[in-house]
């Protein structure tokens, strides 16, 4: 895009060379401070990170970690085109210029601007990368994510100021070409969630009717599983097939026990999508280990969260980097055998895992008011049919190639939206500090 024809040094350091008929002011001269009291009746506003000032939804729960007080009157006012700003987490962006007029909590800041700024300008000059990172640095407390900003440091803040034409024109700008990013990542995320629509279809395809679709089926017996192919087994209960292993009363572990060397302890937050990250695993002194024999893990164990906000979350076993045993939110399957061979492969009873029969059981039989949680014997009761082994095989590998696909893919929509937003941030920097020159309309 063209540049500006003349420039000067701006004299902040961040922000290098500006046009030459921009300015460079404070926030302490760019924002009035104003605190207005005494509008209980006014709808009432949260400030976030992600989109700024917004309505809150007061019937959400899970948007209400806050208390809200019965008398609302010493909630300060915050009008349409006015900045407001969550002092505790400003560090994180949680700020913005308000698109409606209510309140917002008492420990919040409110401001007007001085004449010569847009606020649709600043909005968007206030929230990219470049400006953030300052209210990190004007911000003190001892507590993550609880940080005071302090004004008079915010006060201190550069702030580059173009023509106010100008500012409307960089403001319009961004708006029509980060609303096409947007719907270009919103087009990028649908796509990702239909291949995993597709995906999820596939697998439960394959591990409740087979590969064959002329196979002849009979029927299963059980109303939900429906029809199966003939040679598969009739119903049984995966406690009937599989060892359920999990740690039961294994109190937390004494710092003494922790080594740098010995086996790993593997818990939920050790693996995402399917992959356990070995390196991320504590370690515990051999004593420990020994002290459990019936969770330490073997190469094709499933394993499950069985509470918690994750619970159904899955892995599998594929490699070991030694030692290693599991925590107590995690429940271990390991197949049992029938003269001498394994009810079922390991591949294949976690691909029939992640299928979303397994997974709605899990989510239908889970209980608890305020932790939700599966118990063993729940998870026990599980009704499945098995196909013989060679035919698991082959299902198995089937199911490799496409997964192998459909990863791919979801892979590089991701990779694409990453870029995307990327771009996106570097445009908004680059207009908003005069490295781009944006036309007037």
């Amino acid at each position: 895009m063209k540049k500006y024809k003349d420039y000067k040094d701006s004299g902040v350091e961040w922000l290098g060379k500006i046009p030459r008929n921009w300015k460079i002011g404070k926030l302490g001269s760019t924002l009035k401070p104003i605190s207005i009291k005494n509008h209980p009746d006014k709808k009432l506003l949260s400030i976030t990170r992600e989109k700024g000032v917004i309505v809150r939804d007061i019937e959400n729960d899970d948007d209400n970690h806050n208390f809200i007080p019965d008398d609302l009157s010493g909630y300060k006012l915050l009008e349409k085109g006015q900045f407001g700003m969550n002092k505790m987490k400003a560090w994180q962006g949680s700020y913005g210029v308000s698109k409606h007029t209510g309140i917002v909590s008492p420990a919040y800041y409110v401001f007007k601007f001085a004449d010569d700024i847009n606020p649709d300008f600043f909005h968007i000059a206030i929230r990219s990368k470049k400006y953030v990172s300052f209210f990190g640095q004007a911000s003190d407390g001892v507590r993550i994510g609880q940080w005071d900003l302090s004004k008079d440091r915010m006060k201190k803040i550069s702030f580059v100021i173009p023509s106010k034409e100008e500012q409307t024109a960089i403001a319009n700008f961004l708006d029509e070409k980060t609303a096409k990013i947007d719907q270009a990542i919103a087009q990028k995320e649908q796509l990702i969630t239909l291949l995993k629509e597709r995906k999820q279809i596939i697998i439960q395809n394959a591990v409740t009717k087979g590969l064959d679709p002329n196979a002849k089926m009979k029927d299963s017996g059980v109303e939900w599983i429906g029809e199966i192919p003939e040679g598969w087994s009739s119903v049984t209960k995966i406690k009937f097939i599989s060892s359920l292993k999990g740690r039961q009363g294994w109190q937390g572990l004494k710092a003494q026990e922790y080594t740098d060397e010995g086996p790993h302890v593997l818990s939920s937050a050790h693996f995402n999508n399917y992959i356990i990250d070995w390196n991320k695993c504590p370690r515990v002194s051999i004593e420990r280990y020994l002290m459990d024999e019936h969770i330490q893990l073997n190469i094709g164990d499933i394993l499950l969260m069985k509470d918690g906000a994750n619970m159904g979350k899955l892995a599998l076993v594929d490699n070991l980097p030694g030692l290693a045993c599991l925590n107590s939110h995690l429940l271990l399957f390991r197949s049992l055998n029938e003269n001498e061979k394994p009810y079922y492969l390991p591949k294949y009873m976690f691909y029939h895992m992640i299928c979303r029969e397994f997974q709605d059981y899990i989510k239908i039989n889970g209980t608890g008011a305020t932790f939700l949680g599966i118990s063993q014997e729940s998870i026990g009761n599980y009704p499945i049919c098995l196909p013989p082994l060679q035919e698991q095989r082959k299902i198995a590998d089937f199911l490799d190639v496409q997964s192998s696909k459909f990863e791919k893919s979801i892979y590089s929509q991701q990779a694409q939206i990453k870029k995307l937003k990327e771009y996106k941030a570097t445009l908004i920097d680059s207009a908003v500090t005069g490295k781009i020159k944006v036309t007037h309309p």
